[in-house]
Formats: structure tokens, sequence, C-alpha cells
């Protein structure tokens, strides 16, 4: 079950110990951790045994507050329930293939030649209640994500004004048959990535307006208005979460038992009608929230959780925890990349002016040591690798300078490019602006004399390496006599007011925010995140060239299509590139399971359903 919070779909995130991470910084001498200590995923293993409960821990600060899949902007959060009680039409695959043909609802699309129709088979799939999953529950989900859009475009951080839903017409030829209708051809590959955000809902269950109402035709726009605002109402009311029947018809391996709203816990037993793969030996799945990853590793050590996430601040403690019974596995997570988001339209001391220079842009990026802050025991321990590109490490769309740097760690090269453009730089009394104008050795236009470079950050509370890393690239901002401010916020707060597509009233309270990873789709074009009108653009960047590449790698066919954007949106810089961490997953050596399966927690999707353990628990 993915924990993606509903502004972050695609993407996820502790100055509490700051001080401590401040005074070891980029300076910390310990060795960095040796990769080779988890990058080996254990092999299937051991004689399953029934029962059990698999206890695992949720992201701290990612707080779960809404059960319905396509909730409403305002509400911010973290959704439940999607992935494990619904299924997406298509799940995501991280063994190379376009989508998991196993844990998915359909066959893989067939495009006709044109490429404006697509024929979908669905599969033999059941919900909870018995009835068959079919092509009307898909054409539902999609009035419904369409119904969602049109109260607001926020509602849906993948939307672009203009495309998918837009344009496309969504028809059941027969129950088992979807046909897809295109007024503008797409990228095969980014339509099938679209389309594993497609959450299949129950028509026959949820075409309601009122508790007890009559069933509704959702292709009319008012009535999937209506149906639209009725479920998110009753997805309000976090204490009826595990006793509304609506939320018991489910598709996935899972219904929900219980949650707790106080905390954000939850508890899921198995459907006994899911008809995927996996015998659902699990008795109970608990998903347990947690305040801190301090709080997090005291259960590694008293042994009460079954899987999570280690820290990289625990890095060193992989061997103890090998020696208690547990497992770890790390990686970078697949089309991740860890951008510190830049606010285009803060107006506050003329910042928008200012950073709206790609110079600027260029300066700051290369005062970001990102090997530095990999080596440091205060941020990442040795658990991450260099990260210039928006497609990612190992990406099959690479950019064309591969790993290499673009804007290397250089503060001489960062100082140069103020002073070749009109500042005068001084860290103790401030850089400013001494020749204001848009010629090439000017400072820009709109930006005036005696201006300084000041801004604040909004930084994440966890994990901790987002707070440590603000740290450390303020640190150097100061030696070149720039002021730059952070201000602690919790994911949710974040991921509720700081983006402009959504919370533009918010706009002028941040200029820069780390909220930790964006984590794109399979095909990972940054259409919806760095376009023009992007629903998920927080910053408002917005460049006409930019806009075509991501329009060509949309809608075009070109094999390097995508590439180019890539390359293009890398060297420009709608983020500043932090280094990708290596996501470490820990669990049990007493439950295994197919070797996927644990490899998929590294973007967060769940398959407890085929898990077992190898030793009878002592709950038993």
């Amino acid at each position: 079950m993915s924990q993606v919070p509903r502004r972050r779909g695609r993407l996820l995130l502790a100055l509490a110990t700051a001080g401590a991470l401040l005074v070891t910084g980029c300076t910390g001498t310990s060795t960095p951790v040796d990769s080779s200590k988890y990058d080996a995923l254990p092999d299937e293993s051991g004689t399953p045994v029934d029962g059990g409960t698999v206890t695992i821990a949720l992201t701290p600060g990612l707080t779960p507050n809404y059960i319905y899949p396509y909730p409403p902007a305002a509400v911010g959060g973290t959704t439940i329930g999607y992935d494990l009680m619904w299924r997406a039409l298509y799940r995501t695959s991280l063994e190379g293939q376009p989508f998991d043909e196993g844990t998915s609802l359909a066959e893989a699309p067939v495009f006709s030649d044109d490429g404006l129709t697509a024929t979908i088979a669905m599969k033999d799939d059941t919900w909870s209640n018995g009835n068959p999953v079919t092509a009307d529950d898909v054409v539902f989900s999609f009035d419904l994500l369409k119904a969602a859009i049109a109260e607001s475009p926020a509602n849906w951080s993948f939307y672009s004004p203009g495309q998918f839903p837009d344009g496309v017409t969504a028809v059941a030829t027969a129950p088992g048959t979807l046909t897809l209708q295109f007024e503008t051809a797409y990228n095969p590959s980014y339509l099938v990535s679209l389309l594993q955000l497609l959450y299949v809902m129950p028509s026959a269950d949820w075409s309601i307006a009122e508790t007890g109402g009559p069933i509704l035709d959702s292709s009319q726009p008012e009535n999937a208005a209506a149906i639209y605002a009725y479920l998110t109402g009753q997805s309000a009311d976090q204490s009826t979460f595990a006793s509304n029947p609506l939320w018991q018809v489910v598709n996935g391996p899972y219904q929900l038992a219980a949650f707790e709203p106080s905390t954000g816990s939850f508890s899921l037993t198995p459907n006994a009608e899911y008809t995927g793969p996996g015998d659902a030996r699990i008795e109970r799945v608990d998903f347990k929230a947690f305040t801190s990853a301090a709080a997090i590793y005291n259960q590694y050590e008293a042994g009460t959780l079954t899987v999570g996430r280690l820290d990289a601040s625990y890095a060193s403690k992989i061997d103890e925890l090998r020696e208690k019974g547990y497992n770890v596995y790390g990686a970078p997570a697949p089309s991740r990349f860890d951008g510190l988001v830049l606010n285009f339209d803060n107006t506050v001391d003329n910042f928008d002016k200012v950073i709206g220079q790609l110079y600027v842009r260029q300066a700051l990026q290369h005062l970001i040591d990102q090997p530095a802050y990999i080596k440091s025991r205060g941020i990442h321990s040795g658990t991450a690798s260099e990260n210039y590109s928006t497609g990612g490490l190992n990406s099959a769309y690479p950019a064309d300078f591969g790993e290499k740097a673009p804007y290397p760690f250089d503060p001489e090269a960062a100082e140069k490019l103020l002073t070749d453009h009109g500042w005068k730089v001084d860290a103790e009394g401030g850089t400013v602006c001494e020749r204001p104008g848009s010629g090439e050795d000017e400072c820009g236009e709109g930006i005036p004399e005696g201006q300084k470079i000041s801004f604040t950050i909004a930084s994440a509370n966890e994990p901790a390496y987002v707070g440590a890393r603000d740290l450390a690239f303020v640190s150097q901002l100061k030696k070149l006599g720039i002021d730059a401010k952070i201000v602690t916020k919790s994911l949710n707060h974040m991921y509720a007011n700081y983006g402009n597509s959504y919370a533009p009233a918010s706009t002028n309270e941040w200029s820069m925010q780390d909220f930790g990873p964006f984590i794109q789709t399979a095909y990972p074009t940054s259409n919806g995140s760095f376009n023009t009108g992007g629903g998920f653009n927080l910053g408002s960047y917005s460049d006409p060239e930019a806009d075509a590449l991501m329009e060509a790698s949309t809608f075009g066919s070109a094999p390097d299509a995508l590439s180019a954007e890539v390359t293009m949106l890398s060297k420009d810089l709608p983020v500043l590139f932090f280094p990708t961490p290596d996501t470490l997953i820990v669990w049990k050596d007493t439950l295994s399971g197919p070797p996927s399966t644990f490899r998929s927690l590294l973007k967060f999707s769940y398959s407890p359903e085929q898990w077992y353990f190898t030793e009878k628990q002592p709950e038993d």
C-alpha cells in the first residue's frame, strides 16, 4: 500500500537533532557505510507457516487522514487504502516491465495504428462482495476522476489542463473490455504510467449521492459531481473508516479492520474474495504511526517491528540489526530525484526576479556539495548517490551529460557567476546588486541596485537528512553573503500549504522548500511537475522550451524525446539537486516471499498477501 500523500502522488518525505547534525555535518570523520552491506536482496526461503501479524512502520510525518482515493486538495495529508484495498488498473513494476502483470487488473492496452484508440481487456478479478470487477467500474472511476478535477484542477496532482483525462473518452464496450479514445495520441509508455494512477472503484456500490440513495449514471457530469461530493464527505469522517460499508467493498487483497484517528495507525485483514497472486497466509497487517526515525529504530531494537525503513543516521547499525534477526536491503528508488523546490512567484525581497535568473540558479547549485553530503555522518553516512537529473539514477531515459554534474560543487565558480553579473559578494555585509539592468554583465531585469539575495527555506521535519542537508547548504550560502533562513515544518503542513498550483494564498510564505523526494512514474516525464500550469508545478516554473519538450515526450513517439526533456530541465534547474538517498528496507528474517515484493518497498508498494512467516509467531 502506498503511503504517498495526495499532493505528492509521485513522489515522497528532523531538525530535532539539528544541532548535533550541524556539528558533524560535512566535516564528519566517521567512515561512510559500505553499500555492499545492503545491496543484495535475499532469496525466498523457508517453509510457509500460516498466521501471524506483520507490523509495518509508517513514515514519520505522514499521518493518514483520508480513505477515498481521489480526495479534495484542501484536505492535504496522506490517503490510506489504495494499492492494498483498491488496485489501480495497472500496478507499477520495478522489474523492468511496463507494469506488474500479476497484480494488475487488466492486460496490456492494444493501440490502433493512429494511436487514437486503446482497447484494454479486463482480467477476471472480483470485488469483496463477490461481484466481478468490470470495465464499467473503470469507466466509473474515470468519471469520478473528471469530477474531482472539475471541482478543482488541484484535486489530482498529475493533471495538466488539456491533458489526460481531458480529451479522453472511456467506454465499456463489453463487461470485460474497456475502450479509450483520444483526441490526441499519447506516448504509449506515458499512458500506461498514468493508468497506474487510475484506482478502480465499485460502480455498483458507490454510484450514489446519499446513503441508501438510488444508483446514478456517473457519465452525467452533474451526477458524477454529486457522487464525488458524497464520497469525499463520507471520507472526511475518520471515526467511521473501519465501520462504513462503503470502504469495505474492495478489489485489493485486504480490507480495513481498524483505524485510529488520533495517530493514523490502522490494521488490515485479508479480503477472502481477492483473486490475484498470493495465498494471504498473514492473518493481519498493522501499519503503525511513528513520530521520528529514532522511535522506529527503538522498535527494531525491541524486536516489535516486522517491516520498515531505516534512517541513514542509523546505517552504522546494520550489522547489529542483522544480529537481531533482520534483513536489510537498500537501493535508490527508481525515477527519483531530490530537489529543493524554487518558488518563482514569491515576490518577497524580489526573490522571483532573482531566482528567475539562470546564472543565480547555477551559482546556487555550485554551492551544494553532493559528494560531502553523501559521506557525512550527519547527512547520509554513505547511503546515497550523486544525482543531477529529473530522470533519476540508472534511468532508461538519461540526460546527455550522463551522471556527470553539470554544475559541480565549486564555490569559486558560484562567486564568479555572481560577480560577472553585477553583484558585489560580501560574506560579512551581504551580497548586493551593484549593476542593475538586463545586460549580460548586469544583475537582471527587475533587480534593483542594492538588492540582496535573501530567502526562506521550508524544511521538512522528517527524515533527519532533510534538515541536515538544508543546514549544510545554508552554511555554504552564508560564505557568499547570501542570507537564507530555515523554517521547519511538518510534511502534512507543507503538503497542504506550499504549492502555488493549489495554495496560491501561501505563495509568499516560502521561497524554497525541501520535502524530500520527487518519486515519478515509471515513465519519468516531468509533465505536470514543471510544465506551465501543471497541477504539481509547486513553484510555478515556466519555460517555453521546456513546455515543448514535455509536450513531445507526452504525445510524441520519438525514442529520445524523454531524454531531451530530462537534459534540458536538469540543466535549467527548476529545482536544485541534492543526492538521491538509498532507501533502506528492514524486515525480520523469519518473513519471506518473492524478492520482487521486497524490492517494491523502495516505492512504498506493499504485497503482504505474498509474504509468509517461516516460524510460528508468539501471538499465535
